[in-house]
C-alpha cells in the first residue's frame, strides 16, 4: 500500500494520540530535527568480495553521486548531507565539488579516509610495521582534514581495517602505540569543532585480531585522543546477539557517542538496507537516542550525534534503496518518540517486568505511517517519497549515463 494512503487516517490516529498524551508537535519537530546523512560510496557501483556488479544509470562521478544524494533529500525531505570517501571522491576542486553540493540543497558531510585499498596496506596502514606506510596513512588522513576544511566539513569518520590473520603475525602493544601515536598528530591538525569518529569492527578483513575491534578499544583511545575524538557505532560490525543499545547508552552517558553508521544484517556486516532484518533491535537503539535527547546530562551529546547510512546496495537499485533507508530510520525514530516515558519509569520503579516490556511494545506495533505522511505533505513533500522518485523522470534522465559507473576503488 503506498504510504499517500496513510494521509487521510492522520486526524484519527492523532486523536488517539493525543488522548495517550502525546504532544504530537514535540513529536513533530523531533522528526524534522533528525538528519541522516548518505554516503557517496552507496549511490556508486559495488557488490561482494567476489564481483561489482554494473547497473545502468549508477554515478560516474562524485558530482553525479552528490546529485542522487541531493535528489534523495528532495524527495525525503531528511538528507541534507553526503559523506565522502578519499582517494574514491578525490577531485582538483574541492570549492567547486562543495558549490556544486549547495546548488542543489545538501552539503558535504563526513569526510572518509580510505586506509585499506592501497597496494601498500596489506600488512596493515597506521599499525604497520614499516614507518614508510604508516607515514602514508598519517598523510591520507591529514589530507581528509584539508579537505574537510575545503567543503566545510566537521567529521573526519574513520574506520581502520588493519590486523593480523595469524597469531605472531604482531605485537599488540605495539601496534596499539603506531595507532595513538598516528591519531595524535591527526588530532592535532584538526582545527576546533572538528571530530574524528572511530569506528570499530571485530573481523574482516583480518582475521585473527583487529587492532579496534570494539568499541571499548575505540572508546579508550578517544579518551586518550581528547575531547576531539568519539566513538562511531556501526550497526553491523559486532557479534551476533551483541546488545547495541547498550553500547548506546553507555557511550552517551560518557560524553564519547560521536555517531552511527546505519544498515541491517543477518550473519556479519551484510551491509542491507537498516531496518529490514531487525527492526525492533533499530527502534531499541533509537529509543536510547531519543531517551538521551531528553536527558539534561546527556543532550548535549546526543543532539551533536551524526545519523549517516553506510549500506552497500549490491543487487537492489541505488536511489531507491537509500530513499527507503533514509525513511526506515524516520520510522523506528518515531515509534522510539511515542514511547510513555512516565508509565516507563513507574514501571521500571516498581519492578513490574511485564507492564515495562509491554510499553515498548506498544510504541514499537503503533503504526507511524499516518504520521510520517501528513509531516512530509506539510513540508510540500509526497507522502510517498519512493513513489514519487520512481513517477518522477529522475530515474529515466540518469540512464543517459550508461553502464559506466563509479565504484569501489575506481
Amino acid at each position: 500500500m503506498s504510504e499517500r494512503a496513510h494521509l487521510n487516517a492522520y486526524p484519527e490516529w492523532a486523536r488517539r494520540q493525543e488522548d495517550r498524551g502525546v504532544d504530537l508537535e514535540t513529536v513533530k519537530a523531533a522528526l524534522w530535527a533528525l538528519e541522516i546523512e548518505t554516503p557517496s560510496w552507496g549511490y556508486g557501483d559495488s557488490g561482494t568480495r567476489f564481483k561489482v556488479f554494473k547497473q545502468a544509470g549508477v554515478a560516474r562521478n562524485p558530482f553525479e553521486k552528490i546529485e542522487d544524494a541531493a535528489c534523495v533529500h528532495r524527495f525525503t525531505g531528511a538528507a541534507p548531507s553526503v559523506a565522502i570517501h578519499i582517494p574514491w571522491d578525490r577531485v582538483d576542486d574541492y570549492g567547486k565539488l562543495r558549490r556544486h553540493a549547495e546548488s542543489l540543497g545538501v552539503r558535504i558531510g563526513a569526510v572518509n579516509p580510505n586506509l585499506f585499498q592501497d597496494d601498500a596496506y596489506k600488512l596493515g596502514s597506521l599499525c604497520h610495521p614499516d614507518p614508510k606506510v604508516r607515514r602514508q596513512a598519517v598523510g591520507r588522513m591529514l589530507e581528509c582534514v584539508d579537505i574537510a576544511k575545503e567543503v566545510g566539513s566537521s567529521i573526519i569518520s574513520l574506520w581502520l581495517a588493519d590486523g593480523t590473520n595469524y597469531p605472531g603475525q604482531g605485537d599488540f602493544r605495539r601496534r596499539k602505540h603506531r595507532l595513538l601515536e598516528a591519531l595524535e598528530e591527526v588530532v592535532a591538525a584538526m582545527p576546533s569543532g572538528m571530530r574524528l569518529l572511530i569506528e570499530y569492527k571485530f573481523f574482516e578483513p583480518a582475521f585473527y585480531h583487529t587492532d579496534i575491534p570494539d568499541w571499548g578499544t575505540a572508546y579508550l583511545l578517544a579518551n586518550r585522543l581528547g575531547p576531539k575524538a568519539q566513538v562511531l557505532i556501526d550497526t553491523g560490525h559486532h557479534p551476533q546477539a551483541t546488545n547495541i543499545e547498550q553500547i548506546v547508552a553507555t557511550l552517551l552517558d560518557e560524553g564519547k557517542l560521536g555517531g552511527f553508521h546505519f544498515n541491517d544484517r543477518k550473519y556479519a556486516d551484510d551491509d542491507v538496507i537498516v531496518g529490514t532484518i531487525d527492526p525492533y533491535q533499530l527502534f531499541l537503539i533509537l529509543k536510547e537516542m531519543v531517551a538521551g535527547l531528553a536527558d539534561p546530562a546527556t543532550r548535549s551529546t546526543a543532539a551533536a550525534v551524526a545519523y549517516m547510512i553506510d549500506q552497500s546496495h549490491n543487487i537492489e537499485p541505488k536511489i531507491p534503496a537509500m530513499i527507503r533507508s533514509v525513511t526506515n530510520v524516520q520510522r523506528y525514530f518515531a515509534k522510539a518518540l511515542l514511547i510513555d516515558w512516565n508509565r516507563l519509569r513507574a514501571a521500571q520503579e516498581s519492578g513490574d517486568v511485564l507492564a515495562a516490556e509491554a510499553i515498548l511494545q506498544d510504541a514499537f506495533e503503533t503504526d507511524v505511517r499516518p504520521l510520517l505522511a501528513h509531516i512530509r505533505a506539510e513540508r510540500g513533500l509526497d507522502p510517498d517519497p519512493l513513489a514519487a522518485y520512481l513517477e518522477s523522470d529522475y530515474p529515466q534522465r540518469i540512464l543517459a549515463r550508461g553502464v559506466a559507473g563509479q565504484g569501489w576503488g575506481s
